[in-house]
C-alpha cells in the first residue's frame, strides 16, 4: 500500500488534515510537538471507474484501492542534528513512499507559530533544509564506502563515486535530490521522495485560493522545486469529514468547491508518484489496485498474492470501458476482444485483469 507522510513545521495543521483525510482522532492542540508517535490511517481512494465496473459486474464485494497516510510530528530547525526529537521524526519520514508538506497559510493569533510570523515559503525552506542536511549525511557515508571500494579496480565504483559527489554538490546548493538529473540511487534519501505542497489556507480563501498571497507564495515555491501546490482548508475539511457522503458533497457545493482535499491530494499524488490503477473482477470481489506506472504483469499479480507472481502464466486483459460496454469477461472472450499478455506486459491504467497462474 502506498504511504504518504504528512510533514511540516509544528502547528501547520498536519494533524487536522490527517483527521480530515482519515476521519481519525489524532490529537490536535495549539502548541508544538502535540504529535510524538506518528498517527496512521488508511483511506479508500475515490474511483468512479470502480463504481461503474461494479454496476456491471454486480459483485458481492467492492474493494477500492487504499492509500496510507502517516501524520508525522512537526520538524524544527536543527532536526537533522537531533533538535526537537529530529532523528526520530526523520526516521518516520524515511519509511514512507512520498510526502505531503503542509504549509501554514492561515493567520490565527491563538495558534503559535514556531518562527513567530507567517511566511510559508520560509517554512518550506526550513523543513527542506533539514531533510537536505540529513541526506548529505547519508551520502557522505555512502561516499566513504565507495572510496574504499575503489581499491578493487572496478570502474563502476569510480563512476558511482563521481555521481555521488555531484549529488552532494547539488544538495549543498539547496536543491532536493529529486531534481538531480544524474542516474543515482535515491532510495535512502528523504528529498528523493515525491512531494506535494499542501497550502493550509484560511477559510475565507477556500473557494478562491488564487486570491490568497500566502497560497501564491507556496505555488511559486513548489514550481521552483518542480512540484505541485494544492490549496486546502484543513478546518473545513475536518467539518466535511464529520458529515455523511451526500451531505458532504452538498456542503462542498455550497462552499463553491468542486472536490474535497482527499480527491485533490489523491490526484496530485498519482501524478507526482506516477501511479496508475488496475482492476480485478475474479470471484465475488471486484477490486482496484494502485501500482507504479511501468509495473510488469507478474509484479502486479504479486500485489494480490505472492504465489500469483511466482506461478504467473499469463494475464487476460481488457480496458475498463470495453468491459462495461460488453458486460462480462466471457462476452469479451467471445468477441475476441480479451487480450492475452505475457510476463513482459506493462499493466496500463484502467486495465481489468484476470491473472492465470500455477500453484
Amino acid at each position: 500500500m502506498f504511504a504518504y507522510g504528512i510533514i511540516g513545521l509544528p502547528n501547520a495543521g498536519k494533524s487536522t488534515l490527517f483527521n480530515a483525510l482519515t476521519r481519525g482522532t489524532a490529537a490536535v492542540a495549539p502548541y508544538p510537538f502535540c504529535t510524538i508517535e506518528p498517527n496512521l490511517g488508511e483511506v479508500a481512494i475515490p474511483d468512479s471507474r470502480l463504481e461503474a465496473i461494479a454496476q456491471v459486474i454486480e459483485p458481492e464485494k467492492v474493494t477500492p484501492a487504499m492509500m496510507r497516510f502517516v501524520d508525522i510530528a512537526g520538524l524544527v530547525r536543527g532536526a537533522s542534528k537531533g533538535e526537537g526529537m529530529g532523528n526520530q521524526f526523520l526516521a518516520h519520514i524515511r519509511d514512507v513512499d512520498a510526502l505531503i508538506h503542509v504549509l501554514r497559510c492561515f493567520p490565527i493569533a491563538d495558534v503559535s507559530h514556531p518562527e513567530g510570523n507567517l511566511d510559508p515559503a520560509r517554512d518550506a525552506e526550513i523543513v527542506e533544509t533539514e531533510l537536505i542536511l540529513a541526506d548529505i549525511g547519508v551520502l557522505e557515508r555512502r561516499r566513504e564506502r565507495l572510496a574504499r571500494m575503489l581499491k578493487t579496480g572496478d570502474p563502476k565504483y569510480k563512476a558511482e563515486l563521481e555521481l555521488t559527489d555531484q549529488l552532494i554538490e547539488h544538495l549543498y546548493g539547496g536543491r532536493p535530490a529529486r531534481t538531480f538529473a544524474g542516474e543515482v540511487d535515491l532510495t535512502d534519501l528523504l528529498t528523493g521522495k515525491p512531494v506535494i505542497y499542501a497550502a493550509n489556507i484560511a477559510e475565507q480563501y477556500a473557494a478562491r485560493p488564487e486570491e490568497d498571497p500566502a497560497f501564491r507564495a507556496v505555488k511559486e515555491y513548489a514550481a521552483s522545486r518542480g512540484a505541485r501546490a494544492v490549496p486546502i482548508c484543513a478546518t473545513l475539511e475536518a467539518e466535511l469529514a464529520e458529515l455523511p457522503w451526500d451531505e458532504g458533497r452538498a456542503f462542498l457545493k455550497e462552499l463553491g468547491l468542486a472536490r474535497s482535499a482527499l480527491e485533490q491530494l489523491v490526484e496530485a499524488g498519482y501524478q507526482e508518484s506516477d501511479l496508475i490503477t488496475f482492476y480485478t473482477v475474479k470471484g465475488p470481489e471486484t477490486r482496484a489496485w494502485a501500482i507504479p506506472r511501468g509495473t510488469l504483469a507478474p509484479a502486479a499479480a504479486g500485489r494480490i498474492h505472492s504465489d500469483m507472481e511466482k506461478g504467473f502464466i499469463r494475464a487476460e486483459v481488457i480496458n475498463w470501458s470495453a468491459l462495461i460496454e460488453l458486460g462480462s469477461f466471457s462476452a469479451a472472450r467471445g468477441k475476441g476482444i480479451l487480450r492475452l499478455e505475457g510476463r513482459d506486459y506493462q499493466i496500463q491504467d484502467g486495465d481489468v485483469v484476470l491473472f492465470r497462474f500455477k500453484t
